[in-house]
């Protein structure tokens, strides 16, 4: 059973208003980047919120302005829209602090004309004497104003009860196995490209512009009886290569987005070769026990004697991250994009793989332990296994001494587990204590 779609609250308004700080403090998070640089949110954010026995989605966009024609402008623009279309209520944010914009004052037009409920909240009402000029602000013609303080918490409770008074109450259960996946790779390799086509939408921006992203974008999609919930991270430069405070953010948000999904996409350009930024971030899935794929995007630009070449120079230059399936396509046209969905599936399930102690044992007098390489000095007698964790699958083994295994004896074992158990997709992680 699929349980209906959530209601969606959606906070709009022009730059730098505060409306990530808003997301931020209904949510509950810090999923959205804050700072004082404008138009730092970009894309679309979306966290589900659970609320007096209510359970809604909030939307964080970008600022609006009217009349530009800078690329960024114009494409924020039509994603406020697109999340406009899907919202049951609209929280309209303006500063208190300010005088009303012209943008203001358009975009109070454009939202009345949208034909959704809309609730007018005046930011950065942190004074009774703040909170007093809200009357200004009724001009706008949008009859519930609301004075809040996004940063200090005050007036979000009454705000809520206003703007979820209408949603239906009770917790929406469904069946669906839900699979988090974070898009993750240097900027411009097709990150948003690839959500895109995933999805169906442009659900992120798309420019030839490096660190376009630069808050994670998410969307679910459903897939047999599988929700996969995408996550379109920010490109992740060299920390030398990083500059703008956003863009430093996006890149330990990014990384924060790595260990909270069950799967990460490391995206690959076939049109570049694999890169010391390529194994860096694969680095970063690796630290976090996340499962893996490798994927290579712009695999129809390259040519046909390229492509051999190619997988090699994966294979070698990211050799430590050899159980990783590879999985070649086309974010732009969509070739190849589909067979992901069961690449995902399968490394996932086997990052949740979880063996019982007895068929560990059983296994464990069957390795052949005279073809490891370990040095014969600091060889140890394993007497049994055990598996305490998953996410990734851990596994105990049992000694006399309880001495850290040599790496090469370390690789041995999983080498071996991974020829009986399937453990493709997802690193292992190898102990060894002293048998008491």
């Amino acid at each position: 059973m699929s349980a209906p779609p959530r209601p969606t609250l959606v906070i709009v308004g022009r730059p730098n208003v505060g409306k990530s700080t808003l997301f931020n403090r209904i949510t509950g998070s810090r999923r959205s980047i804050v700072g004082n640089e404008p138009g730092i949110t970009r894309d679309r954010i979306r966290l589900e919120v659970r609320w007096r026995d209510r359970s809604f989605d909030v939307i964080d966009t970008g600022g609006m302005l009217f009349g530009d024609t800078n690329e960024f402008p114009v494409l924020i623009g039509g994603q406020v829209q697109a999340a406009i279309e899907t919202a049951w209520q609209i929280v309209f944010l303006i500063d208190g602090r300010a005088e009303i914009t012209a943008t203001d004052r358009e975009l109070a037009d454009f939202l009345r004309r949208a034909g959704k409920p809309v609730t007018l909240a005046v930011n950065k009402c942190d004074t009774a004497k703040h909170q007093d000029l809200t009357a200004a602000f009724y001009e706008l013609g949008i009859p519930d104003v609301f004075p809040i303080s996004a940063e200090h918490g005050l007036g979000i409770e009454t705000l809520l009860e206003h703007v979820a008074k209408d949603f239906p109450e009770g917790e929406q259960v469904s069946d669906q196995e839900l699979i988090r996946v974070a898009i993750i790779g240097r900027p411009n390799v097709g990150k948003s490209t690839l959500l895109n086509k995933m999805t169906g939408q442009q659900r992120s921006i798309v420019s030839a512009t490096p660190g376009t992203t630069r808050d994670a974008v998410d969307e679910d999609v459903e897939h047999g009886r599988t929700t996969f919930r995408f996550v379109d991270t920010a490109g992740i430069r060299r920390k030398g290569k990083t500059t703008l405070m956003a863009e430093k953010l996006s890149v330990v948000m990014a990384q924060r987005h790595i260990r909270l999904a069950d799967v990460v996409l490391l995206i690959l350009d076939a049109t570049e070769g694999v890169t010391a930024g390529d194994a860096t971030i694969g680095g970063y899935a690796q630290e976090a026990g996340r499962a893996l794929i490798l994927v290579v995007n712009k695999w129809d630009q390259a040519s046909k004697e390229q492509r051999p070449a190619f997988k090699h120079q994966v294979r070698d230059n990211l050799r430590f991250l050899e159980y990783a399936p590879l999985a070649f396509l086309s974010a732009l046209t969509g070739a190849g994009t589909q067979k992901l969905f069961p690449l995902i599936r399968k490394a996932y399930r086997a990052s949740c793989r979880r063996i019982p102690t007895g068929e560990l044992n059983r296994f464990l007098e069957a390795v052949d332990f005279e073809r490891s390489t370990s040095p014969g000095s600091r060889r140890q007698k394993i007497q049994f296994v055990t598996q305490p964790d998953v996410r990734p699958p851990t596994f105990v083994f049992f000694t006399g001494r309880g001495d850290k295994f040599h790496f090469s004896f370390e690789r041995f074992l999983i080498n071996q587990l991974r020829r009986a158990f399937d453990f493709e997709g997802t690193p292992l992680v190898i102990k060894s204590k002293r048998k008491h």
